[in-house]
């Protein structure tokens, strides 16, 4: 049985609010926990119509608080937005509140455009190439207190000594090779960005570098999945992250589309954009159980995965809920 996790990007659905969207989230949040996924992780983006999850650290405390037992993260925080110290005290503060469930998944782009980012950071001198001493020094903030130097001048009070799992997110080679270098897990946004994966896979497990958390490479691949009682209708139901994508390829952002007929799908986009959307979300499971199971084995063989996480756009939130339900019964029998 392949782990199954959640990634959520609280989404906000047409006709509906950001209000919505986050007592949603939470109530996806304790369903999943019901169902045995293993992580709840919330991302990064700002300025986006169509996502209510700006203040990750904030909405991670919130799912944690409203939840028992499943691990709840960042998939992830987009560390050149903060000074890290800043993280370093945000998630040793949710490691102290709610020990031994929380992780910190980090990435290096902006999740955003180029506006928003300076608006995030006043300035963009921070750039993604001072990612790896960014994560360096975050780690160290999280680590134990260094016997050699008790006269550390600048520490994260809460977070000194929690070690909260850190993981290194990222859509290409650059955090896989950084990831194994450093001995920690990684996760590849596959859900979206799929064409490097095996390749990342690859150089990550090949020049791992073993730590003491973690001896062994640990992939966590990133999935979309949309499951219903037949492929019919989980066909209906994925035509809203399609026409998302299309909106993303037009430069188009907004609250996820409600579902279309199939066919009427196919006279919204030309053969070029088709194709687009075909290749960013090649790393998906559409369908009922049956045809769900078979799609999921085939990537678990392709990658090797030793996880999932699973975004799941769904207009509906009941559909969304039972798409969840489904996945959990099929992933318990992979």
């Amino acid at each position: 049985m392949i782990p199954l996790s959640v990634l959520d990007l609280a989404p906000i659905v047409e006709g509906s609010t950001a209000a919505e969207s986050l007592r949603h989230t939470l109530d996806l949040a304790q369903h999943a926990e019901a169902w045995g996924y293993r992580r709840y992780w919330l991302a990064e983006h700002h300025n986006m119509d169509g996502v209510a999850c700006s203040a990750t650290a904030v909405l991670v405390g919130h799912v944690a608080g409203g939840t028992k037992t499943i691990r709840v993260g960042s998939g992830g925080v987009m560390l050149p937005n903060h000074a890290p110290l800043v993280i370093a005290e945000q998630f040793g503060t949710l490691a102290t509140l709610y020990p031994g469930r929380i992780d910190l998944g980090l990435g290096r782009a902006p999740g955003t455009d180029q506006m928003t980012a300076r608006a995030l950071r006043q300035h963009l001198d921070r750039h993604e190439d001072a990612f790896p001493q960014d994560v360096v020094e975050l780690q160290s903030y999280l680590a134990d207190p260094d016997p050699a130097q008790p006269g550390q001048p600048v520490r994260a009070i809460p977070g000194m000594g929690t070690q909260v799992p850190i993981w290194l997110l990222g859509s290409s080679t650059y955090s896989a090779q950084l990831a194994a270098y450093l001995g920690l897990p990684f996760a590849f946004a596959s859900h979206f960005a799929p064409e490097m994966l095996l390749q990342a896979l690859d150089i990550y497990r090949r020049t791992y570098r073993p730590s003491d958390a973690w001896p062994k490479p640990h992939a966590m691949v990133g999935i979309n999945v949309v499951a219903a009682d037949t492929d019919e209708q989980a066909a209906w139901l994925f035509t809203s992250i399609q026409q998302r994508f299309l909106g993303m390829q037009r430069g188009q952002r907004g609250p996820l589309p409600r579902p279309i007929d199939p066919v009427v799908m196919e006279t919204l986009w030309n053969p070029r954009e088709k194709a687009g959307v075909q290749r960013m979300l090649t790393c998906t499971a559409v369908g009922g159980p049956a045809t769900l199971r078979q799609q999921l084995a085939a990537i678990v063989e392709q990658t090797g995965a030793d996880e999932l996480i699973a975004a799941g756009a769904i207009h509906d939130h009941a559909a969304r809920l039972h798409s969840y339900e489904l996945l959990a019964a099929v992933g318990r029998s992979l």
